[in-house]
């Protein structure tokens, strides 16, 4: 059964009627079982319900009203009291640049789940990007409120520059600039995502919220983005700003998982130094092992090193390095979902904490860690705990890796100078002496580079 005064009221409005007795009208629910009749007047509902179902009552119409009244007004003021609450719990404020790429299709569900930054969190999503890419923007607005993500306040799109990152608690850098050779140079490219994160860091400083966290993602220059936004935004806090690498990570544990026969989830503690999507080494001399199945194991817990346990130390050097370059590829090339797992995953570690021991690789700013030259953004080995992240430097690493830290540093070094317009084009290292003598270290063996830096001439480093 219903109550309806206000459609009697009404209709007799409408009409210029008047009604003398009782207003209520009652109908029976046809989703209830019932035949939808409208009863007048209370007396006729008593008859009617008395006869068909056997209930009566001896409450007066007044009565009736009354507590329909009460009921009414209890049930205004709980829904102002749900409102006023519900505008006091702020969601995050989540920016992503760039956002008609892949990748931002495909993280937005990861954001919106709850997994990322709790099933309490409430997030609104900002999706910034050029007016030309307007109706994709619009489109994913759309699917994403289709979507009803219970934790998801609210999705818009922007194509105004100057409303960018307005009251941001995180900001997603995704532009990318598309590498051909063949059209311009790279120092060109190099300048080319200078003049956008010029523009980015006045707004960040000026729209943003004074402890927003930036993070660089993407195909190309993801640390030089991380070091310009920072260069260029002198507020925003340097420990704020990260670039991610563990889209390398996952895909390089996936490959020793193949070469090994298990599954990609038991193999941690591998790192990823220097320039993410430049020229990067895979570092796997403390990399562990869950649940192998070999000669020996043990509880969840027990670890075993994974060099050991690939006795075929010819694939390090051989087949391992020459999957690096597919890995570039592959990396370079993929859809969107690996890069938003790996943002996701990072955000969740950044707000959350990382799992206790565990290595995690990301670019951050240099600070002379491992005798890594400081100024730039270089990826290196963190844990991430109450809400920072703290590099590993009890971490040993031997004289080799030292090296080839030093060369990683000079691509890091080079692009900055070339983004702050110091010097034209990239020098190959060690050819400048006094860039040499300030930054950098003795030549080192390439045979830990991977395959694809050489081959991309990222670089120009002379074979020895």
């Amino acid at each position: 059964m219903c109550l309806s005064v206000q459609w009697l009221h009404d209709i007799c409005e409408m009409n210029g009627w008047e009604h003398r007795r009782s207003p209520i009208i009652w109908r029976e629910l046809l989703d209830r079982g019932g035949k939808g009749l409208l009863l007048g007047g209370v007396n006729d509902f008593l008859e009617y319900a008395q006869h068909y179902y056997g209930i009566t009552s001896m409450m007066l119409s007044e009565e009736m009203l009354d507590i329909a009244e009460e009921n009414l007004q209890a049930h205004i003021e709980i829904e102002k009291e749900q409102e006023e609450i519900k505008s006091l719990i702020k969601p995050l404020q989540i920016w992503i640049t760039s956002a008609s790429a892949s990748i931002c299709y495909q993280l937005i569900p990861l954001l919106a789940s709850g997994e990322v930054f709790g099933m309490t969190t409430e997030i609104s999503i900002h999706l910034l990007d050029t007016d030309q890419c307007k109706d994709v923007l619009c489109g994913i607005v759309m699917e994403a409120e289709d979507m009803a993500f219970p934790l998801l306040r609210s999705i818009s799109e922007h194509t105004e520059i100057d409303e960018a990152f307005i009251q941001a608690d995180i900001i997603i850098v995704l532009d990318d600039v598309l590498l051909n050779r063949e059209v311009q140079s790279l120092e060109n490219y190099i300048r080319e995502v200078s003049e956008i994160c010029q523009v980015y860091a006045p707004l960040i400083e000026k729209n943003a919220k004074s402890g927003v966290r930036v993070i660089s993602s993407g195909k190309t220059f993801v640390n030089l983005k991380a070091m310009m936004i920072m260069t260029y935004g002198q507020s925003i806090k340097p420990e704020n700003v990260i670039a991610v690498a563990t889209s390398w990570e996952s895909a390089a544990k996936a490959t020793l998982a193949r070469k090994l026969n298990m599954n990609a989830a038991g193999v941690k503690d591998v790192i990823v130094w220097g320039n993410i999507t430049g020229c990067n080494y895979i570092d796997l001399s403390h990399a562990k092992l869950y649940g192998y199945d070999c000669a020996i194991w043990g509880p969840a817990n027990f670890t075993r090193p994974l060099l050991s346990m690939i006795y075929d130390s010819e694939w390090i050097h051989s087949e391992f390095l020459s999957a690096q370059s597919s890995l570039s590829s592959r990396v370079s090339h993929c859809v969107g979902m690996l890069p938003a797992h790996a943002v996701a995953t990072v955000l969740k570690y950044w707000y959350h904490g990382s799992p206790p021991g565990e290595i995690i690789s990301v670019g951050i700013p240099t600070k002379g860690q491992f005798c890594i030259p400081e100024g730039i953004v270089f990826s290196m080995p963190v844990r991430f705990q109450n809400g920072n992240w703290e590099v590993m430097t009890e971490l040993e690493i031997n004289e080799t890796t030292q090296e080839v830290l030093g060369r990683l540093a000079h691509e890091l070094i080079q692009e900055k100078l070339i983004a702050l317009k110091k010097i034209k084009e990239m020098h190959p290292y060690g050819a400048d002496k006094n860039t040499s003598k300030k930054y950098l270290w003795k030549p080192c063996l390439l045979a830990h580079f991977s395959q694809s830096c050489l081959e991309e001439k990222m670089l120009k480093i002379p074979i020895l």
